[in-house]
């Protein structure tokens, strides 16, 4: 049977819901136990956290000061080292954390990577998205090594939260770490809105939109929702908004509840990161667009003209 680690991302002390969308997947396997990794320089509080995840059998925990930041250079000698210790299967999220740090963990056990983790088929078979989500293509990993692998967090819900009763236990590992990567700054954009990778409600601004000034339409429409803000490749190329929030195959891939496009076309790359999303309501101007094949919900129209309307009717 198989005994599977859970390797938690977390920032500023708060446990990311990767790790619970990381432990549905995980309880698809029908392991023995799921063990969740929790590594920091301060772990107790996020560890509790962890512990109240539904499905988790166990939090191990082990403080650093070198664990203070998500280096993959330090993370991945003491994830390798607490793998060894008969687990079958090593999962962390398929997020620029889990993307990061599982290579060199599966480096350093010997054995190849199964990426993007979508299906589970049995105990070593899985399916994952390949050619921009255009084929789904079935994988199967040896029986007799370690399996590591990132699975796919919009594919998965989060585990229920504040059910789980876990032990929690703190490792002592006695692992040297790397000394030529060192943490120099973190430069992330301060918000009031919801992580547009965990946020339930998402509103995305396209080419449509038309210029940078014109996005406050849609940093406006999203307050109103209480949604996080996305955008297409095409807006943020064009320097309409930052990079970090570009939405599809070479942005974030998100599965919002709700998500809404306004303005956007709907290449290929554009729907690949979002083709998991509960309801999808486009809005664009161009009938022929291909986001109405997908959207579940299309407004044909001027979207300056629409998007007070529904503001509107959304009371104001």
């Amino acid at each position: 049977m198989a005994k599977i680690l859970i390797v938690a991302e977390h920032l500023n002390g708060k446990l990311n819901s990767s790790t619970a969308r990381c432990v549905t997947c995980a309880r698809e396997l029908k392991p023995d136990s799921i063990d969740v990794l929790v590594l920091a320089d301060a772990p107790d509080a996020i560890g509790a956290d962890a512990a109240n995840i539904d499905g988790v059998s166990k939090v191990l925990t082990a403080a650093n000061p070198a664990n203070a930041h998500a280096l993959a250079a330090a993370y991945a000698p003491q994830i390798a080292a607490v793998a060894k210790n008969g687990y079958t299967h090593v999962f962390a999220p398929s997020t620029t954390f889990g993307k990061d740090v599982m290579p060199r963990v599966a480096a350093l056990l010997g054995v190849a990577q199964v990426s993007d983790i979508m299906k589970v088929i049995d105990a070593h078979t899985f399916q994952r998205p390949i050619y921009a989500g255009n084929a789904i293509v079935t994988v199967s990993a040896s029986a007799d090594q370690t399996l590591v692998g990132t699975v796919r967090t919009a594919s998965y819900a989060a585990a229920a939260n504040g059910t789980g009763t876990a032990a929690v236990e703190a490792l002592n590992l006695a692992v040297e770490l790397p000394t030529h990567t060192r943490f120099v700054a973190l430069a992330q954009d301060k918000t009031d809105r919801p992580d547009l990778q965990s946020a339930s409600r998402v509103v995305s601004g396209g080419r449509g939109v038309g210029s940078a000034e014109n996005f406050a339409v849609i940093f406006k429409f999203a307050d109103k929702l209480g949604a996080a803000v996305g955008a297409s490749r095409a807006a943020v190329d064009a320097g309409y908004v930052p990079s970090d929030l570009q939405v599809g195959q070479t942005g974030k891939i998100i599965a919002p509840e709700l998500y809404v496009a306004i303005g956007i076309s709907g290449a290929i790359q554009h729907l690949t990161g979002i083709k998991d999303a509960g309801t999808i309501v486009a809005i664009n101007k161009d009938a022929e667009a291909p986001i109405f094949e997908i959207a579940d919900f299309g407004l044909v129209g001027d979207l300056f003209k629409i998007i007070p309307e529904l503001e509107q009717a959304l009371g104001g």
